[in-house]
């Protein structure tokens, strides 16, 4: 067993922001699987939406926010990430973010607009905004003697008072941890354990997250009893590069935000029948009006077209996107992208509250495992690295004021017994779960949804779950099985928020209940018991 203060799980923009500040006052151990530097984080293009410009407000970007949400974001939880936003912006120029400036140096940002926003509020770093977080808070944390960074460790569940036999209380104690080169299963104790583990895009057939999104945190949170909310609402990003060999290429929301338009199979734009805002509406009806264009005509893309700006401007202003779009043949200065919608982003989670405090105690979360209240039924472009951001610093601040000992919480745990466990001898079985999971969540559970289908993916993963649990307690655990569980456990909670949801608000379209209904005004809220 190893002790440490603060145990985090996960080394994206959250994760890192909050081992960087609690490093100052204890020990680290930062859990991340695969390399530290593959999160969701990187792979985010736009940048981080903030209000920095003097013709801009927190009103209006607390509006817009609002606005976007559906009615479901929690008012007083938006005003505090967004006026707490400028100063983590600064302390990421400390640690060596560069922003793109206007006009070279002391220009002030060059400040992009997306979707949904009033203003141009997003900071950003070319079209790799995310990378260059990643980069500067990894390199900053590499140099923090008290962080000790476990890559290629992958979480297998949390460890807690009720788990070990206790009824009359319960609280997090840390988490059994599988160690992915030696196949050991290691036991870390906290008082203070931090999920910053992002989404669960990999749920889904079709995504722009990397291949290690697969709601680990939600899971393994759900499974300790913690409570978990608006899980029904998957953001679809509207524009995914559409090639055979592209696999999941994100085209930013940025590029619509520099006019480029939407054309459909025969070049004629759309979006303006859909909504006034057109190209920049929010993407939840962006999305849903390319999946209406795709049925109604067949076509298996739409296009996004900038060619109406510079070479100049699109290649200085999206180097990466240009770069990627010219390696399969598509000159986006010359030509339109073929794009589609994707899975991209969580607004539900691990219910928390604007410190990151969980149902659980001693375990927190953070970035887009969490659910703070600040998406509500649909995420406003860019808001994602500033919760993230956000929420390290206060739920840092929370924990150094909590308690941290009591009668009940021992200090030494049950090291993880495998028993007659042995070695998986059927990895088709688990690979053939891993798509049936993901093909049922697209067909059933994608963009536009019905109860029917709905019903239908709830029993067939009902059945995966329980012959995915069989596997997990007969064989030792394994990288690919534990995903495998996490994924179906995750699937099962999107279809049962679902299910719960009659209506149609933000990301949940139901065709059996189109319309808003006051009475779902509310957050969808479940619960182990």
């Amino acid at each position: 067993m190893k002790r440490y203060d603060f145990v985090v799980v996960g080394s994206g923009i959250a994760g890192l922001s909050f081992a960087l500040k609690a490093a100052r006052h204890g020990t680290v151990a930062v859990v991340t699987k695969s390399s530290a530097g593959e999160c969701n984080t990187r792979y985010a293009q736009g940048g981080i939406a903030c209000v920095t410009s003097s013709e801009d407000s927190f009103e209006l970007h607390l509006k817009d926010t609002l606005d976007a949400g559906a009615g479901l974001c929690d008012e007083e939880v938006v005003r505090q990430i967004v006026t707490d936003g400028p100063e983590r912006i600064q302390e990421l120029i400390q640690i060596g973010v560069q922003f793109d400036q206007r006009d070279g140096n002391g220009g002030g940002p060059d400040l992009g607009r997306e979707g949904g926003h009033s203003m141009r509020r997003i900071l950003h770093s070319r079209d790799v905004t995310g990378r260059a977080i990643e980069e500067a808070l990894l390199a900053a944390a590499h140099s923090e003697p008290r962080i000790e960074m476990l890559a290629n460790h992958l979480a297998v569940d949390l460890i807690t008072l009720r788990k070990l036999g206790h009824v009359s209380a319960d609280r997090c104690l840390g988490a059994y941890v599988l160690d992915e080169s030696t196949g050991q299963v290691l036991t870390l104790r906290t008082d203070r354990l931090v999920l910053a583990t992002g989404g669960c895009g990999k749920v889904y057939l079709y995504t722009t997250n990397p291949a290690v999104a697969t709601g680990d945190g939600v899971a393994m949170a759900w499974r300790a009893g913690a409570k978990i909310a608006n899980m029904e609402f998957v953001q679809f990003h509207p524009t995914c590069l559409y090639h055979p060999d592209a696999g999941s290429f994100l085209i930013s929301e940025a590029v619509r935000g520099e006019g480029a338009r939407l054309l459909d199979a025969k070049g004629r734009p759309f979006m303006a029948k859909y909504d006034p805002r057109a190209e920049l509406a929010p993407r939840d009806i962006v999305a849903r009006a390319i999946d209406a264009e795709m049925k109604r005509s067949g076509a298996k893309c739409v296009f996004l077209d900038i060619t109406h700006k510079s070479p100049e401007f699109v290649r200085d202003r999206f180097p990466n996107i240009h770069e990627t779009c010219l390696k399969f043949g598509i000159d986006m200065t010359r030509e339109a992208i073929p794009v589609v919608p994707a899975a991209h982003y969580q607004c539900g989670g691990v219910l928390t509250d604007a410190d990151g405090a969980s149902s659980l105690p001693g375990l927190s979360a953070i970035g887009e495992v969490g659910c703070t209240g600040l998406h509500g039924a649909n995420r406003l472009a860019s808001n994602s690295l500033l919760e993230a951001v956000v929420l390290a610093d206060r739920c840092c601040r929370h924990l150094l004021n909590s308690p941290t000992d009591g009668p009940l919480w021992p200090e030494t745990l049950p090291e993880w017994i495998s028993g007659d466990a042995h070695d998986v001898d059927e990895l088709v079985v688990i690979y053939h779960n891993w798509d049936e999971v993901r093909r049922l969540m697209w067909d059933y559970v994608g963009i536009v949804r019905t109860t029917k289908r709905l019903q239908r993916a709830a029993t067939r993963l009902r059945n995966l779950q329980s012959e995915i649990q069989e596997f997990y307690w007969n064989f030792k655990v394994t990288t690919e099985l534990l995903e495998m569980r996490n994924l179906a456990t995750v699937a099962g909670l999107i279809v049962d928020c679902a299910l719960l949801r009659r209506e149609s608000r933000g990301l949940h379209y139901t065709l059996d209940y189109p319309g808003t209904d006051d009475r779902f005004l509310k957050p969808t809220i479940i619960q182990r018991t």
